[in-house]
């Protein structure tokens, strides 16, 4: 489980005041699922087709094993849906601009109210400032209209991956208060192949950007990993970067390149994580799940509380802080407890 260690509850905290009021997202319960829709476009050439299918049959599977998503829970539409091979029994459809309406007004019937979707986008992007597009078979798709796609839910979590070339404008147009989302790039002129889709899917796979080892990634640490491991390897091949993949989790649009405790964006990202709610394996009791959901919105309250702390007196501040661990305690102790 979490530690105070991890927490950063002894550090200096410079985040921006944010009131439970203003945080009602990402408070998974035992009742909530969780959904993923990977959408994959078309490709410039064979090799980068086998490429961009690989991640995605790699992130599907991932998202079952390490992440507990039930199969049934993920949608995935690749380029023009034919020839596919062995993937064809796990695709939806194909990701022309209709197929993706479709499947998005499926999802929309589907996914319920505190549930959350996460969409990632696989392919290449395109555009200059003011217009983008998401490289589809067939008409291409821009931002403003997936933005309309994806309005339908407004009572569900919603975390957004555009690992596309100059995703950066696109995704702007997706930026809403409640939303997490994330571009590969800054910028309309980085226009070349980025590796962030890569690194985010190692990221992912075994839970390696699980930086505060509390059992569970969050987008925060996954970007950070991915963010990271980017800008590492062009330092290592002595390259200028050509791509740098920014975050925007408050709504308005600003992205940043470093989100986190100083930062105005990172706080949302911190508390969304990519996990299903499970036990581990050894766990047979049907309270198990109840427990494990009550421990892990305590520890959300502690991040958030962690990140009002300039809002309290100091003895105040403690005060909240040691009646949350201490309920953390109780139920860590009866969620241990449990066959």
């Amino acid at each position: 489980m979490i530690t105070l260690a991890c927490l950063g509850l002894f550090g200096t905290v410079q985040a921006q005041p944010v009131s439970d009021n203003e945080m009602p997202w990402f408070n998974q319960t035992a009742a909530n699922n969780k959904y993923a829709l990977i959408i994959t476009g078309a490709a410039a050439a064979p090799d980068i087709r086998d490429r961009f299918r690989r991640w995605t049959s790699t992130l599907r599977s991932t998202l079952i094993e390490d992440y507990g998503y039930d199969s049934s829970r993920i949608r995935i539409l690749l380029d023009d849906g034919e020839n596919v091979g062995n993937l064809s029994s796990i695709i939806s459809g194909s990701s022309r601009v209709d197929d993706i309406k479709r499947q998005v007004s499926v999802l929309a019937e589907q996914v319920n109210e505190g549930d959350q979707l996460s969409v990632f986008l696989i392919g290449h992007g395109s555009g200059t400032f003011g217009e983008a597009k998401f490289n589809n078979v067939g008409p291409d798709m821009t931002g403003a209209e997936l933005a309309d796609m994806l309005s339908v839910f407004t009572a569900q979590d919603l975390i957004i991956f555009n690992t596309t070339s100059a995703s950066f404008e696109f995704t702007r147009e997706l930026s809403l208060p409640g939303r997490v989302v994330v571009s590969a790039t800054r910028s309309a002129a980085e226009r070349y192949d980025p590796l962030f889709a890569d690194y985010l899917i190692a990221g992912l796979q075994g839970h390696t950007a699980d930086l505060d080892r509390n059992g569970r990634v969050s987008v925060l640490e996954v970007f950070n990993y991915a963010s990271t491991r980017v800008a590492d390897w062009y330092r290592e091949q002595g390259r200028l970067a050509t791509e740098n993949a920014v975050l925007d989790d408050t709504g308005d649009g600003l992205f940043s390149r470093e989100p986190g405790q100083q930062q105005a964006d990172g706080l949302l990202a911190e508390i969304a994580y990519l996990d299903v709610i499970r036990p581990v394996a050894e766990k047979t009791s049907p309270r198990a799940r109840e427990v494990l959901s009550q421990i892990q919105s305590l520890e959300r309250d502690i991040f958030i509380l962690r990140n009002q702390k300039a809002n309290y007196l100091e003895d105040d501040y403690w005060n909240r802080l040691e009646a949350l661990l201490i309920d953390l305690a109780v139920q860590t102790r009866e969620y241990n407890a449990l066959p």
